[in-house]
């Protein structure tokens, strides 16, 4: 079912009422940067992400967001290798038969542009593409014994150069392999990309993106800036809207309000409440499935999702991955 949740007129026609397309719940279950250090509810290890994936489709997710991790780094470092990927992917699919598997092809910080993109190869049935360049700085704490990877302190200040040639290079290499497109937005300047691919004939209706609200050099994480992205979207489109730390709540609650898409986890925000850090990404889609069944919404099933996106009926399988014998 697709929703123009851009046009007011339709919006008064299905307010209120389960008359909007069902909400589709992604799980950024952890990210590319931070770990254990900050909550050890943060999965890193191939299996630990696999039984949060699992918690995250049981609560009502019908797509999770993979970030592979670093094994001989202790896992405090996002991956560079396309086998990290197929082992996670795996052991997903084992557990969730027909969860969708989104893998980042953005990576983390410190990757060159073929290790962030080796997660293709994994062959995930979404990625995302980055539409242009952002920059952030943070403070990454020292992962104390058991914990392995970071002895000290580290201080983050970089620039992710997203050229026009990338986004195209990263969509050619989706389509090429079948893996589903979903273009994420920091600002509505990156409308300008978005336009080139579509004008490229790169991407294909339904548009699927992320709207990201509250990363630095991007939008404010406010009411204002999500209606900006709205006005702006070419349709027809689904929107998944994800918002960094306290802002998450409001403005997942406003998208689902609006007939748009959550993506929620421990990705970008540790809190279940303010002052409470969160057992589980399973915490945050429960919530999540709860204030929109409050508000009237449906939840997607997996099978309603890939309707929706666009994506092949039949899930992709994943099965054991052959890794060569150490010499």
């Amino acid at each position: 079912m697709q929703f123009n949740y851009s046009d007011s007129r339709e919006y008064m026609k299905r307010a209120g009422t389960s008359r909007m397309p069902p909400l589709m719940i992604s799980a950024a279950i952890t990210g590319g940067i931070q770990g254990k250090e900050l909550s050890k509810a943060l999965p890193e290890t191939p299996e630990e992400q696999a039984q949060e994936a699992q918690r995250c489709y049981e609560a009502g997710a019908v797509m999770v967001h993979i970030h592979a991790r670093n094994p001989e780094r202790g896992y405090a470092t996002p991956s560079r290798r396309r086998d990290d990927y197929d082992e996670v992917n795996h052991l997903i699919r084992q557990r969730c038969p027909d969860l969708i598997v989104d893998n980042t092809s953005g990576g983390g910080c410190g990757l060159t542009l073929e290790e962030r993109i080796s997660s293709l190869d994994a062959l995930p049935e979404v990625s995302d593409i980055d539409m242009g360049p952002f920059a952030f700085a943070m403070k990454l704490r020292k992962r104390a014994a058991p914990l392995a990877g970071r002895d000290d302190d580290e201080e983050i200040d970089e620039l992710l150069g997203i050229t026009v040639g990338e986004t195209e290079l990263r969509a050619s290499m989706m389509n090429e392999r079948g893996v589903g497109i979903t273009m994420a937005l920091f600002h509505t300047g990156h409308w300008s990309m978005v336009d080139n691919l579509i004008r490229k004939g790169l991407v294909k209706p339904p548009y699927n993106f992320i709207f990201f609200l509250g990363m630095s050099s991007g939008a404010l994480p406010t009411p204002a800036a999500l209606l900006d992205f709205v006005r702006d979207a070419p349709q027809p489109s689904n929107a998944f809207v994800m918002a960094v730390g306290r802002h998450d709540l409001p403005l997942v609650t406003m998208s689902t309000l609006m007939g748009m898409h959550a993506m929620v986890g421990l990705e970008t925000n540790l809190y279940v409440r303010e002052g409470v850090l969160a057992d589980s990404n399973a915490r945050i889609v429960e919530r999540t499935v709860r204030i929109a069944r409050e508000l009237g919404r449906d939840i997607a099933t997996p099978a309603q999702a890939r309707e929706m996106l666009g994506l092949p009926k039949q899930p992709r399988q994943y099965p054991a991955p052959v890794r060569a014998l150490a010499a």
